[in-house]
């Protein structure tokens, strides 16, 4: 439960926010282009594939065309999935947690195919490829 002290210096912080960082206005789907379209305050408009976003991923275009606005304007939330998005983390191309983040880099490196990793990949073959499991018993 939260405590009433936490809340002066949490709405002070959302005071300060508000003054600097630009706010949604607007959010639609296009089914179109396939993209999440935010409108900023800011006449910033921003766009990316719900494939690219943590709660989006798996998501069908059925549930993304109703998409909320928080009041401060800071989130974006998803009804139909129970995801939100924080647009200043949007804004400086965080599309999910930092834990999400890296395992989508560390899938995207793992699908690399530079000749660094196929010459390491022939050398550890000769060696007899990967070790095996060891049985458990």
């Amino acid at each position: 439960m939260a405590l009433r002290d936490n809340f002066e210096p949490a709405n002070q912080r959302a005071k300060e926010l508000q003054g600097a960082a630009p706010q949604a206005v607007s959010a639609h789907y296009d089914r179109r282009t396939g993209q999440i379209v935010i409108a900023l305050s800011s006449k910033l408009i921003l766009s990316f594939l719900p494939r690219d976003a943590q709660g989006l991923e798996n998501a069908k275009p059925s549930q993304l065309d109703q998409i909320e606005i928080t009041p401060s304007g800071f989130g974006i939330h998803f009804p139909k999935l129970d995801a939100d998005l924080y647009v200043p983390g949007l804004l400086e191309g965080f599309l999910g947690s930092k834990k999400w983040m890296a395992s989508r880099l560390g899938q995207i490196g793992g699908r690399s195919r530079s000749r660094a990793k196929r010459a390491a990949s022939k050398a550890n073959g000769r060696l007899g490829g990967r070790p095996r499991k060891a049985a458990r018993g």
